[in-house]
C-alpha cells in the first residue's frame, strides 16, 4: 500500500526537493545579478501584497480546493478533536515556544556571534513567524501527505478567524512593544488572495464540471490535469521570492544558519507536539498530517509583510523572516516524509465522510 502511493506520487512531487533547491539558487542569482527582474515585479503590489507571488500561490492552492467535497465539511463538526489540536497547538503553544527557542539561541547560545540589538531584532522576526501559522502552503503539505481536504479548509479557516484577532496582541505580548500596528489592509487582503478567491474558484469549477461531465470525469480524468500546477506554482514562487532579497542573503550567510537554527528545531518541535497528540486522541491520519502541518508551517507571506511594514525592508527583522522562508519548504518536505512513513501509526484514513 505504501510503496504504491509513493510510486504514484509524479515527476515533479518526487524529485521536489531538487528542485526547490535549484529555484533558490536560481532566485539569488537573479536578485544578484539580474536585479532588473525582482525591480519589475517589485512594482506590482498592493498593500506591500507582491501581486506575481499571490498569483502563484493562487496557481498552488486552486487545485486542491477543487478536490475538496464540501458536502463532506459538514461532518467535520462531529469530530471536532483535530481542530482542537489545531487550535491549541497554534495559538497556545506554538508563538510562546518560538519565542522561548529564539531567545535562548539568540541571547545565550549565539551571544559570541550576535550582538544584543540584533538578538532582539532576530527574536522579533521569529515571533511574527511564530504567531503566524500557515494559511497558504498548508495545502501543499496536506495534499502531500494525502490529507482530508474538507478538513484542512476548516482549518485553514478557523485560523485565518483567530489570526485576526490574536495576531497583534499575542506579538505585542512577547516583544514587549505596546500597540504593535499591523497593517490591516495587508493581512485582510492576503486572506482574500490566499484563501478566499481559490476557495470560490474550486467550489465553481467542482459544481460546474460534476453537473456537466459527472463525478468520474471530475475526479479521474479533469483532476489529473492540474497535478503538476500545484508544484510549477510553488517553484515560480520560491524563485520570485529569492529574487527580491538575493543580496541580503549573500551579504548574511553565517547569521543566516544562526537564525535558521532556532526556527528548524521550532519547526520539529511544533509539528510532533500536533502529531502525537492526534496520535494519543486516534485521529485519522488524514486528519492528523494536517494539523502537524498547519502549525509547523507559517504564514510567511504575513510574517515578511509586517516585519518589512513595521521595520523596513533592509532592515535585521526582516531577514529573520525571510530566513524562515528560506527553511521552511526542504524541512517541511522532510515532515512530509515522516508523516507518509509513519501512517501505520494511526487508525484507516477516512478520504471522504
Amino acid at each position: 500500500m505504501e510503496k504504491q502511493k509513493i510510486q504514484g506520487i509524479g515527476f515533479f512531487e518526487r524529485y521536489l526537493t531538487l528542485w526547490v533547491a535549484i529555484c533558490m539558487v536560481v532566485g539569488v542569482l537573479i536578485g544578484k545579478f539580474i536585479p532588473a527582474i525582482p525591480s519589475f515585479l517589485g512594482q506590482f503590489q498592493y498593500a506591500k501584497v507582491s501581486i506575481p507571488i499571490a498569483i502563484l500561490i493562487w496557481l498552488m492552492i486552486y487545485p486542491m480546493m477543487m478536490k475538496v467535497d464540501f458536502k463532506s465539511i459538514k461532518d467535520v463538526g462531529k469530530n471536532p478533536k483535530g481542530l482542537f489540536v489545531t487550535w491549541v497547538t497554534n495559538w497556545l503553544i506554538k508563538p510562546f515556544t518560538m519565542f522561548g527557542i529564539a531567545y535562548l539561541f539568540f541571547y545565550v547560545i549565539f551571544s559570541t556571534f550576535i550582538t544584543p540589538d540584533l538578538a532582539k531584532d532576530y527574536l522579533a522576526g521569529a515571533v511574527l513567524l511564530g504567531a503566524a501559522p500557515c494559511t497558504a502552503m498548508v495545502f501543499v503539505w496536506s495534499h502531500l501527505t494525502k490529507g482530508n481536504p474538507a478538513y484542512t479548509v476548516v482549518q485553514v479557516a478557523t485560523n485565518d478567524l483567530i489570526i485576526l484577532i490574536a495576531f497583534t496582541p499575542i506579538v505585542a505580548f512577547l516583544l514587549g512593544i505596546g500597540g504593535v500596528k499591523i497593517p490591516w489592509d495587508t493581512l485582510i487582503l492576503s486572506v482574500i488572495l490566499f484563501v478566499v478567491i481559490p476557495l470560490v474558484g474550486g467550489i465553481l469549477t467542482r459544481s460546474i464540471i460534476t453537473k456537466k461531465k459527472g463525478l468520474g470525469y471530475f475526479e479521474k480524468s479533469f483532476i489529473p490535469k492540474f497535478n503538476n500546477v500545484t508544484i510549477i506554482g510553488l517553484l515560480l514562487t520560491l524563485i520570485i521570492i529569492f529574487s527580491f532579497q538575493g543580496n541580503v542573503i549573500l551579504a548574511n550567510p553565517l547569521h543566516i544558519i544562526l537564525i535558521a537554527v532556532p526556527i528548524v528545531i521550532q519547526t520539529f518541535l511544533i509539528f510532533f507536539i500536533a502529531y502525537f497528540a492526534s496520535k494519543l486522541l486516534k485521529l485519522p491520519h488524514n486528519v492528523a498530517a494536517p494539523a502537524g502541518m498547519i502549525g509547523a508551517s507559517n504564514f510567511f507571506e504575513l510574517s515578511v509583510a509586517v516585519a518589512i511594514a513595521l521595520f523596513g525592508a533592509q532592515s535585521p527583522v526582516a531577514l529573520a523572516t525571510i530566513v524562515g522562508v528560506l527553511v521552511e519548504v526542504p524541512v517541511m518536505l522532510v515532515l512530509v516524509k515522516i508523516a507518509n512513513k509513519t501512517i501505520n501509526w494511526f487508525p484507516k484514513e477516512i478520504e471522504k465522510q
